[in-house]
């Protein structure tokens, strides 16, 4: 299911039959077999841990769950963006929490080694690195995604007869400084791609290094990683759109999927437009959908951003969706756009349709915004022909565009302006967008707007947010204050036309309370184990 190596070789996560650990780790191919079962985290990594909720651009200005069902990926990331009483240490814990299921696969990961230092001593010295590396990798990202969070945590290594019912936390730097060295190991040990054979190489540990150690704020490492990157071959595809169907030389590591081997996803059921299920005699799709605001943060292809001040009342003039840059092509389906052979239809009456928020408990496929989400959406999926959960789209978890952003931030923050406008300019140059060598505020405001618009729905703007302490601040720098905004499309008078009105999608504003730059300790931990005590923040 997973490559790192751009090929589409998938790796198969089974043993043919159960067998003792003794025998698993005495041969490279069933050891192989062992530390596969923990590549299945990767997924879980990307998909379910960012937000038991729905996708984490939901509690952003960036998208809008339309459906008001008390239910993910319907009223409870809304819910969740106003903020208020609502945000107790339970709530957080249930739908952004993953405290349990983190320190499940930490421990399996650690078994692993341990096992294969207690077990693999038949293996060959190069097998058993790599194999460590590969299991180091998975054992820091974990790591990683645990400390992002919560900050001090709890480390547990491969010595398991230091596991305790009852154990400290750990300082957040030595939190750091171990994801810093499974990181580490994995970039010695791990081959690169062309000798990988689809496993994790060592593209994926630089790659990770560069975003993992930003929120370390170790800046020479993340600078250091992204060269290494590029040392490696990898670099930008010339057309943004195609770096979605995986594969090529900007992908670094991606989740593959076969319909052969039942490995498949329900990203199209969740997020294609209405009238793909309305053409089969299906309801689905839309759940969430892009705001006006994230439609406004992208730039005409010719450099600039429009006015759209005319829609920000009510008109029959066309927005200037065509005249916009690649990465809105190809991010975001709007009214009169092509899809499967199609027209999108997102108004009142229309294929697609649109539902007026809180008035429409279920849209049911519509959309509460005037747009749909096209990213990470397969094209190519017809459901009469394949069920709508049954999704293919491989999933691009780590990329060079983002490797690239994160050395334009480095350098920003190392005081090296040469080397955060040449990887911005080169981030632009692909979509055809000019650029001009910026300093101070106005080089990191550029910075930040492509990591916006380039990382769109890629998983990553919320946690840019936290990690910047801008999330509590007001909007739009922060998430307070604010509500997000969509086009209520209708037929107008005049045949071919139709009138645009601008809609608030909320109840009210959205609020961000500074405790939630870290999330609460869950009940569980804090009455098993008694040298724990909930956070500052959440007593």
């Amino acid at each position: 299911m997973l490559s790192a190596t751009a090929c589409n070789k998938l790796l198969d996560l089974t043993p043919r039959d159960s067998i003792s650990d003794k025998v698993m780790w005495a041969d490279v191919k069933s050891a192989e077999y062992a530390v596969n079962s923990i590549y299945s985290y990767v997924y879980d990594i990307y998909a379910s841990y960012p937000c038991w909720a729905g996708m984490t651009e939901s509690l952003t200005d960036q998208m809008k769950y339309g459906s008001t069902l008390y239910s993910s990926m319907c009223f409870i990331p809304s819910e969740i963006a106003y903020g208020g009483s609502t945000l107790t240490a339970n709530y957080v814990d249930v739908y952004l929490g993953v405290w349990g299921s983190l320190y499940g696969n930490i421990r399996r990961t650690n078994e692993a080694i341990y096992n294969l230092h207690t077990l693999g001593g038949e293996l060959p010295d190069a097998d058993k690195a790599r194999l460590e590396g590969e299991l180091r990798l998975m054992r820091g990202w974990l790591y990683f995604e645990l400390v992002k969070r919560y900050k001090e945590v709890i480390i547990y290594d491969e010595d398991l007869t230091a596991i305790t019912k009852d154990k400290a936390l750990s300082s957040e730097a030595d939190g750091w400084k171990m994801i810093k060295e499974d990181l580490a190991f994995a970039q010695q040990n791990l081959p690169e791609k062309a000798e990988a054979r689809g496993r994790l190489d060592k593209g994926a540990a630089y790659a990770l290094a560069s975003r993992a150690l930003l929120y370390a704020k170790d800046y020479e490492g993340v600078i250091a990683a992204a060269n290494k990157v590029k040392e490696l071959g990898y670099g930008l595809e010339d057309d943004y759109a195609g770096v979605f169907n995986g594969g090529g030389k900007e992908s670094i590591l991606q989740y593959n999927f076969s319909y052969a081997d039942n490995v498949m996803h329900s990203f199209d059921f969740y997020y294609s437009p209405g009238g793909d299920f309305v053409q089969v005699g299906l309801q689905g799709g839309a759940y969430g959908t892009p705001t006006q605001e994230m439609v406004e943060s992208y730039e005409l292809a010719t450099g600039g951003f429009p006015d759209w001040s005319p829609w920000h009342g009510t008109t029959t003039e066309n927005p200037p969706y065509e005249l916009l840059e690649p990465r809105f092509q190809a991010t975001i389906l709007y009214n009169g756009a092509s899809w499967k052979g199609r027209t999108i239809e997102p108004y009142v009456g229309g294929e697609d349709g649109w539902a007026e928020w809180r008035k429409e408990s279920q849209p049911q496929g519509r959309t509460t915004t005037g747009y749909y989400l096209k990213k990470g959406v397969d094209q190519k999926h017809s459901f009469a022909e394949r069920d709508a959960s049954h999704g293919l789209q491989p999933a691009i978890v780590l990329r060079y565009g983002e490797v690239l952003l994160n050395k334009a931030e480095a350098c920003y923050r190392n005081n090296d302006p040469t080397g955060a406008n040449e990887a911005v300019r080169a981030i632009r140059a692909r979509v055809g967008l000019p650029y001009t060598d910026l300093a101070g505020d106005e080089l990191w405001a550029a910075i930040r707007q492509e990591r916006r618009v380039e990382l769109a729905y890629e998983g990553l703007w919320f946690w840019d947010l936290l990690r910047w302490q801008d999330a509590a601040k007001p909007y739009p720098v922060g998430l307070n204050g604010y509500q997000v905004h969509g086009l209520k499309i209708a037929p107008a008078a005049v045949s071919g036309q139709f009138e645009y009105t601008y809609v608030s999608v909320d109840d009210k504003d959205r609020n961000f309370p500074q405790k939630m730059y870290r999330f609460p300790m869950p009940a569980d931990e804090l009455n098993s184990n008694a040298l724990v005590e909930q956070y500052a923040e959440w007593k």
